[in-house]
């Protein structure tokens, strides 16, 4: 099986005045996904320039996102190399902050986990991180990343940074027996057939959409959709790069129609109250239809012993307006290397094996419910859903990074207080607009 896979990185400034390209466009592309053998792995410093047996690295891969398939993983590592993986996790909200704290104080680990898109240039610009040209040649990375992964996910400044570990896809994700219950057999493609769908459950007594916004990311797939579905890529790259405005009538727009779905009662209530895990066990228990979010919420449900397809399923965000590009929103998970790590070639060979050993990344999209970069993984390693997800990004004209990852981290603060402000008082979103603009506009011209 083959698809495609279209990247649009957004160009957001950098500390340094430089830009991400606004779209990366891959069409023609295509990424062989039949089960090859695995590419051996070596550093290009070779194995006797390991001078030490151990290789420190902190990631964000917690309980529920996957650490003790992760932990399995640097043990098969250890196996063939004989250098023990030294691992402190941070949790998912507290990393974003302390890998930066760390980054400031010359403290970095090895190796640590990081999203591609203007967080990976935002600490490249300020110097912390090694490029990693030489060893991604020497290890024939090339021929293992998708292209279109490859050059949009990896490259910074011109020089290679970021090696993939995954990549995720945005949807709406679904009790499949709560909808069979409900009559519910056809899903929307288009606006109208969304609202259609969230009135009849409404109807039927039941609460269409969980959303949990108390670390507020998880409102922003609402908004990164509801303006590419309506204002288009381009003009949602500008946004985020700061070249348009967040008073702009494009993202009033974009405001409205989340409002229109707030003000109909289809959100289960005090979302800020409840962080993407308590949404999604909404929607496993039957309490809501449905929630939006990325499909680390499949490896999430599995590990709850739930099916793919029998308890759970998901549809495309729908279309909104006619001739707009088809995008798609998410992640992809990647590893740096520290600029100053003194286990430089364990580093190098680390971030190769697990971004080049085919059943490493195969085990990892099972336990995360991630999507493999890696052109080697047969895709009948993914459950339906997740081939299903594969499919839609390869549909699509454009993926696009969700906006944490697309606008850089000092303006995307603004952004993400508006998405949980907007939960608990819709009706102010004109003015939540105008702060968010106002705090992003100093960002953008102070740099």
């Amino acid at each position: 099986m083959y698809h495609s896979f279209l990247f649009a990185a957004r160009r957001a400034c950098s500390t340094r005045g430089t830009r991400v390209p606004t779209a990366i466009r891959a069409g023609g592309v295509i990424l062989a996904l039949g089960l090859i053998a695995s590419l051996a792995w070596a550093s290009p410093a070779g194995e006797a320039a390991m001078d030490s047996q151990e290789v420190t690295i902190t990631h964000y891969f917690g309980g529920d996102l996957g650490r003790a398939g992760l932990e399995e993983i640097f043990g098969t590592f250890h196996d063939q190399t004989g250098v023990t993986v030294v691992d402190s996790p941070i949790g998912h909200e507290d990393f974003k902050d302390g890998i930066l704290v760390r980054a400031a104080g010359g403290n970095l680990p090895d190796v640590f986990s990081y999203w591609a898109g203007a967080r990976t240039q935002f600490v490249v610009d300020g110097g912390n991180i090694a490029a990693i040209d030489d060893a991604w040649s020497a290890n024939g990375l090339d021929a293992v990343i998708a292209t279109s992964v490859a050059d949009g996910a990896t490259m910074y400044d011109g020089s290679r940074y970021l090696v993939p570990f995954g990549y995720h896809y945005a949807g709406m994700f679904y009790n499949a027996k709560v909808m069979a219950a409900a009559g519910v057999t056809e899903f929307p493609s288009d606006w109208d057939g969304f609202l259609a769908l969230c009135e009849n459950l409404k109807a039927q007594g039941i609460i269409p959409i969980a959303l949990g916004t108390k670390n507020r990311w998880p409102g922003q797939f609402w908004f990164d959709y509801l303006l590419l579905r309506t204002a288009g890529p381009d003009y949602r790259a500008a946004l985020m790069a700061g070249d348009a405005s967040y008073t702009d009538p494009e993202v009033q727009r974009a405001m409205e129609l989340w409002k229109e779905l707030v003000d109909a009662g289809y959100f289960a209530p005090n979302a800020n109250a409840d962080e993407w895990t308590d949404a999604s066990d909404k929607v496993a228990r039957g309490d809501a239809a449905m929630t939006l979010m990325g499909t680390w919420i499949t490896g999430y449900w599995n590990g709850q012993d739930l099916m793919a397809g029998d308890d759970y399923d998901f549809f495309e965000f729908p279309a909104i307006d006619a001739g707009v590009p088809n995008a798609v929103v998410g992640p992809v998970d990647g590893w740096l290397i520290s600029a100053n790590s003194p286990n430089r070639a364990n580093a190098e060979a680390l971030v190769s094996f697990l971004a080049s050993d085919a059943e490493v990344q195969a085990k990892w999209a099972q336990i995360q419910g991630a999507l493999s970069a890696n052109v080697n993984v047969d895709v009948s390693t993914y459950t339906p859903v997740m081939q299903r997800a594969l499919e839609a990004v390869g549909n699509a004209d454009t993926f696009a990074f969700n906006y944490d990852l697309a606008t850089t981290p000092p303006a995307a603060e603004f952004g993400l207080d508006m998405f949980s402000r907007f939960m608990d008082s819709p009706d102010d979103y004109m003015q939540h607009l105008a702060d968010t603009e106002e705090g992003a506009r100093g960002v953008f011209d102070s740099q």
